[in-house]
């Protein structure tokens, strides 16, 4: 497994619940500033076999990124039952959520 995927695995499976991260903070604090694709690949992939909350990983703009109907209903469900609230939008406030993991100095 390449070192970014692996850190990505690790970053989102310590994302708190009633918290969340963007792809784009992620593929930042992972080493690649812009690897929010990338994140949205090891996401879709990776999950499941990594029993990922997934569901606490939203776009740059507080907006769930998915857009199957069935998975974006999923997901601002997983969310709003850890106490994140969503506007009527679709938006989570980041200012609020946001997780913003310590980052080890070196």
């Amino acid at each position: 497994m390449e070192r970014f995927t692996e850190e990505v695995i690790g970053i989102i499976q310590h994302i708190p619940p009633g918290k969340v991260m963007t792809y784009g903070q992620i593929g930042q604090l992972a080493g690649h500033p812009r690897g929010a694709r990338q994140v949205v690949r090891i996401l879709h992939s990776s999950s499941k076999k990594y029993n990922l909350p997934w569901h606490r990983v939203i776009n740059a703009k507080g907006e769930i990124g998915l857009k199957q109907e069935g998975l974006a209903s999923q997901q601002i469900f997983l969310l709003e039952s850890e106490g994140i609230n969503i506007t009527e939008h679709g938006k989570v406030d980041l200012e609020v959520y946001r997780h913003h993991p310590e980052v080890p100095e070196g």
